[in-house]
């Protein structure tokens, strides 16, 4: 086991750092002077040489990277050009809205997903199997921003039910305004879990230990929940590992809609300026989220199923 987390390891820390290596000369790539934003377009050469000359913009773009790479592994991970202030401090304030949406969607997307999926899977091509699954692919199918504004316009404008934007902090705010912004993103996702966990289910409810389950009078909500669903739940946690990336994009989309002061926001902000500094964080903490969802994701499926550490040797 411990050798198995060595490599899990050492490989997230490579695939950090080849994203790290992108995201820096991919936005140098982005055309417009983050400079001339700053001054507003009405600066002098002599006033646009100091300010970058302030930022370290004038120097060879491989120095710019490591001096960002070292003030990086030293915590410090520069200044807002737009901003002005500390990265760090922007991110830590917007922090808390964008992780509690990501978290409630994906609650959701469980909720809702894992009973459909048993559903599902206990009637199997009969009308209450297609019913789900259509009507979870259609809500698949749908756009993350044409889903939220329905619910804003059903639940918020036309029944008043909820708020249809900005953010509370706390159990009741979050459940409040979050609510809406989390169904348009956790719905996408319980199709996927849908047909994952269905497809899992059904090939293990073929099997012989479950035929022997319930040759021995177990309840069919038993054979399931004990025996059933923890041996099925495994292609669904990887699934739900990988879509972590997906949760962070429809942030980006989910959060506009709302007017939710999130990460994702500030990302758009931070790319309409082109302040890289900010650029550059926001994009090495979403890809560190999902490396560290798969990570996570792989122990634990290593912990519940031995076999998965054979495979890895």
């Amino acid at each position: 086991m411990l050798s198995y987390l060595i490599r899990r390891v050492v490989l997230a820390l490579v695939v950090l750092f080849g994203l790290l290596v992108a995201t820096f000369f991919i936005i140098h790539l982005v055309p417009g002077d983050p400079v001339e934003i700053v001054l507003g377009g009405h600066a002098s050469p002599a006033q646009v040489a100091r300010v970058r000359h302030e930022l370290g913009l004038d120097r060879p773009l491989l120095s710019q990277f490591w001096l960002y790479v070292s003030r990086m592994v030293q915590g410090h991970f520069g200044t807002s050009f737009t901003l002005d202030s500390p990265v760090g401090q922007i991110i830590g304030q917007r922090l808390g809205a964008s992780a509690a949406l990501i978290g409630y969607g994906m609650l959701l997307s469980v909720l809702l997903g894992v009973p459909l999926a048993i559903v599902a899977a206990l009637r199997p091509n009969r009308w209450m199997d297609k019913s789900i699954r259509v009507g979870t692919t259609l809500t698949f199918a749908m756009p993350a921003f044409w889903l939220g504004l329905m619910l804003a316009l059903i639940f918020g404008l036309e029944l008043g039910w909820l708020p249809v934007a900005g953010y509370s902090g706390g159990v009741g705010g979050i459940l409040r305004t979050l609510t809406l912004p989390a169904l348009a993103l956790g719905l996408a996702l319980t199709g996927v879990v849908v047909r994952t966990l269905r497809s899992s289910l059904l090939e293990v409810l073929q099997t012989e230990y479950i035929e022997a389950a319930r040759s021995r009078g177990l309840s069919e909500l038993r054979v399931v929940g004990k025996h059933a669903l923890r041996n099925s739940v495994m292609n669904t946690l990887t699934i739900l590992s990988v879509n972590v990336g997906f949760l962070i994009g429809g942030t980006v989309v989910i959060e506009q809609v709302f007017q939710i002061p999130g990460l994702g926001s500030l990302l758009v902000e931070a790319v309409e300026k082109r302040d890289y500094q900010l650029v550059q964080t926001l994009a090495l903490l979403a890809g560190s989220a999902v490396v560290l969802a798969s990570l996570a994701a792989d122990l634990v499926q290593a912990t519940l199923d031995p076999r998965v550490r054979l495979a890895g040797r």
